[in-house]
């Protein structure tokens, strides 16, 4: 800990650093530089050079070196700065310091011919062949990289649909393929740097020979021979001082752009690869012998042939050796599995929601083939976050061999709660007399049990001039999920959601949060007020005002079905809009022996209060409101049931087997502005 608060300290003012040693380069176009700095300096970039190019081979992937761009930008900056002091002191002084004179006399051996030809080989390797690929290579990875990137985000939205990553997986997934856009995208204009400065290079060398010549011979009096000698050697030997950093740089990044991503460096993965097939090894030594045999110099060509042939038996005998280990430890392990009990804790964990697909419907889900389920289920979780007011669980995907191929089965915490059949190749028609008036497969629709025809694509057209619904097979279950969501939203909300809600609150009304939860109200309890709330369909959405309802009145009770009929009060604008038509409510209201028979029925005991209503009484009611509710369906109203508060949640549990979806509101919902008609009054005898 103690080297990484020191090394924290010293990176603290690297950005200063930075900032400064650029402006000095800059200066040192200005102002000259005598000529032993100017040797460290040349040295300094030498050295810069040969570090940038090992951590290009030590790096597994092109982001780990992502100042790799702005980087170069500074070298090349950097080299034209030493350039120009270079030409500087050769041009004033005929000597530009020991670097210079030393590398130039041992590189071309005080031959200003020899060292004029490296110099053009140097630059030729580094314009023609890794400048101009390493540019065309930066060029078609920014491409693809961006022709690439919605196709990974869509892969990262399923995974993350389907439970394979977490949201904090999914976000760290998303920052990569931006970086990586933004890096590919800078080194595309970062190679016309590496580029520019090859023929920079090119040009300063021309102008010092031909700038020193006019000097030595003009102002200092040298004869053409010594100034001819003097200057080529000091030119050449700077632009080998100069154009070999720039070499291992251009390098550098041509080794960036052309990698791979990977789980080693560049030295290891190449090892692995060029090693792993010893046959190839053995076949180069083969050839080689076989050149001698032409006529070449035997020695190097068997020298070689050797150490290829001895590598390849060597590695023969290695992979052999190895396989034979992994033999016996893999037989090993299957023996020593075979003996431990079985392994059970990844096969007895729920999935909050899981669609299982028949054979014949996997390519709902392969995009390849056109599905688009995973984007629908996406869509769908959007929606029901906004509409019930917490963030649905992953759905899990998974094929059964076992179903029917056109079989899917919707579970809820591993319960089967629903499933249809579907024919890919269709469309499904809805509406009524559909299936007499449409030719098709006849059906049912799996969400509502409504009559419906599986019919071909071309009868599309048909079907909607006829005023029938057409929808695909991925509508289908789509529609599907979506109603088993809302209807089952009390089950997949848990604590920990309820937890997470809390949190996200806690940011902007921290007050009402502190006030309710843990002293008034537990975890449990407040997520027993919002599932009573989910059961009926009303969202949550608005949980400031839930919350503080339930800091208000947690003080005189903590029942939670008292707890949630005041939340349904302070809400009751939001529940009863949703069935208003033209600000009038059509109801059904409770004939008062029928109230009474329910508040003569409410049992109450220390853990709740309950419902006991005679079970011939009971059916009466429920025969007498099922047909008045089909009566207003018929007129094409919501059947809305009107109720005293104290007894709204009794009713509820008693018509909500037989009729779900019935609502039942009670009189504290209302607002004074709304106008109530009432279209019948249920009571235990037929009117």
């Amino acid at each position: 800990m103690a080297v990484l608060s020191t090394g924290s300290r010293y990176f603290k003012y690297v950005d200063v650093a930075v900032a400064v040693a650029v402006i000095l380069a800059v200066v040192m176009m200005i102002i000259p530089v005598p000529s032993g700095l100017l040797s460290v300096l040349l040295i300094f970039n030498i050295a810069l050079s040969l570090l940038i190019l090992l951590v290009s081979l030590f790096t597994r992937e092109p982001l780990e070196f992502s100042v790799f761009p702005a980087l170069l930008l500074i070298m090349t900056l950097f080299r034209l700065c030493l350039n120009i002091s270079t030409t500087r002191l050769i041009l004033l002084q005929a000597y530009a310091g020991e670097v210079i004179q030393k590398f130039g006399g041992f590189v071309i051996g005080g031959n200003p011919a020899v060292g004029f030809i490296i110099f053009l080989i140097l630059v030729v390797i580094q314009f023609i062949v890794i400048t101009r690929g390493a540019e065309r290579v930066s060029e078609v990875a920014a491409r693809f990289t961006l022709d690439a990137m919605p196709g990974k985000q869509m892969s990262i939205d399923a995974d993350l649909n389907t439970g394979l990553i977490t949201e904090n997986e999914a976000r760290a997934r998303r920052r990569k393929i931006q970086q990586e856009a933004d890096f590919y995208g800078a080194m595309d204009g970062a190679s016309k740097f590496v580029r520019g400065d090859a023929i920079a290079a090119l040009v300063i060398i021309v102008i010092n020979i031909l700038g020193g010549f006019l000097v030595g011979v003009v102002q200092k009096g040298m004869t053409f021979q010594q100034a001819l000698q003097t200057y080529t050697v000091l030119t050449v030997g700077d632009g080998l001082v100069t154009q070999i950093p720039a070499l291992l740089v251009s390098t550098s990044a041509g080794i960036i752009v052309t990698r791979a991503a990977a789980e080693a460096s560049f030295g290891l993965d190449l090892s692995r690869q060029l090693l792993s097939y010893p046959k190839a090894l053995g076949i180069a030594g083969g050839i080689l012998v076989l050149l001698a045999l032409l006529g070449l110099p035997p020695l190097p060509i068997l020298l070689m042939s050797g150490i290829l042939g001895g590598l390849a038996y060597t590695l023969e005998r290695s992979f052999k050796e190895a396989r034979r280990q992994e033999e016996e430890k893999a037989r090993a392990q299957e023996f020593e599995e075979a003996k431990k009990p079985e392994h059970v804790i990844s096969l007895v964990q729920v999935d909050p929601l899981e669609i299982e697909l028949g054979y014949n419907l996997i390519p709902l889900v392969d995009s390849k083939q056109g599905g688009d389920l995973l984007d629908r289920i996406v869509m769908i979780r959007r929606q029901c976050a906004l509409e019930l007011g917490f963030i649905v669980p992953p759905v899990r995907l998974r094929d059964n061999m076992q179903l029917n191929p056109n079989t899917y089965v919707i579970k809820v915490k591993g319960v089967e709660v629903g499933r249809g059949d579907l024919m890919l190749d269709h469309l499904l028609a809805l509406g009524p007399e559909v299936q007499s008036k449409l030719k098709g497969v006849r059906t049912q629709e799996p969400t509502f049990g409504l009559p419906a025809v599986w019919i071909q694509a071309h009868q599309r057209e048909e079907a909607e001039l006829a005023g029938f619904t057409v929808v695909d097979p991925t509508s289908v279950i789509a529609t599907h999920l979506t109603e088993i969501i809302k209807t089952h939203a009390h089950e997949l909300l848990s604590r920990q959601d309820v937890q997470n809600l809390l949190d996200h609150v806690k940011k902007s009304y921290a007050a009402v949060v502190n006030e309710l939860y843990p002293d008034l109200l537990s975890l449990g309890e407040i997520q027993k007020v919002l599932g009573n709330l989910l059961r009926e369909k009303v969202s949550i959405r608005d949980l400031v005002t839930i919350l503080e309802t339930l800091a208000d009145y947690a003080r005189v009770t903590r029942d939670p079905e008292l707890l949630t009929e005041y939340v349904r009060q302070a809400l009751g604008r939001q529940i009863v809009g949703q069935y208003l038509e033209d600000q009038k409510l059509y109801v059904l209201t409770l004939d008062p022996e029928v109230e009474q028979i329910i508040k003569d029925g409410i049992q109450k005991t220390e853990h709740g209060s309950y419902l006991a209503v005679d079970p011939q009484k009971a059916q009466q009611i429920l025969s007498r409101l099922r047909s008045l509710a089909q009566k207003m369906i018929e007129a094409g109203h919501q059947p809305v049931v009107l109720c005293p508060p104290g007894i709204r949640p009794y009713f509820k549990r008693l018509t909500e087997r037989v009729l779900s979806g019935l609502v039942v509101l009670s009189f504290n919902e209302l607002q004074p502005n709304i106008q109530v008609e009432s279209v019948g009054m249920v009571s235990t005898v037929e009117s």
